[in-house]
């Protein structure tokens, strides 16, 4: 009810100014927080090399591992019954080098696994360099042809 003759309701007004006040702060305080980094490049001149790629090779001794668990030491199957045993082989292949310790270099242990080989097995093979003396020992891996 309206008992005042002549005056009609009056609409709430929100008052703008000190809202605007506040946003402007703010601002202000964005701006003087923030870090401005610029990126700058290294002119980096790498060096090249023209050297003739290495005649002799290092001595290796590859292990191949398939799926169903079977072993071959440079290609040469052998049967599997615990890591001494496959460390004897290991050893008999490490003295077969040309390059055996004798030279004063070991040999790198190349580790060739299918994807589907159990942990297990690869497990017994780096048990069984360990037990050869065998410190050298790297994986073999194949490039993926597709990038992700």
């Amino acid at each position: 009810m309206n008992f005042r003759k002549g005056h009609g309701k009056e609409d709430p007004e929100i008052n703008l100014i000190p809202f605007i006040d506040v946003l402007l702060v703010i601002l202000i305080f964005l701006m003087v927080t923030t870090t401005y980094s610029r990126f700058t490049e290294l002119q980096i001149t790498l060096p090249t090399a023209d050297a003739e790629k290495a005649q002799e090779k290092p001595s290796q001794i590859e292990i191949g591992i398939d799926a169903q668990g079977r072993y071959k030491i440079n290609n040469e199957a052998v049967s599997f019954l615990d890591a001494v045993t496959l460390a004897s082989d290991l050893k008999k292949a490490a003295d077969g080098l040309s390059v055996g310790k004798a030279g004063g270099v070991d040999p790198v242990v190349i580790i060739n696994a299918d994807r589907a080989t159990s942990h297990q097995s690869v497990i017994d093979v780096l048990e069984a360099a360990r037990i050869a003396g065998l410190a050298k020992v790297t994986f073999a891996a194949q490039a993926s042809t597709n990038a992700r």
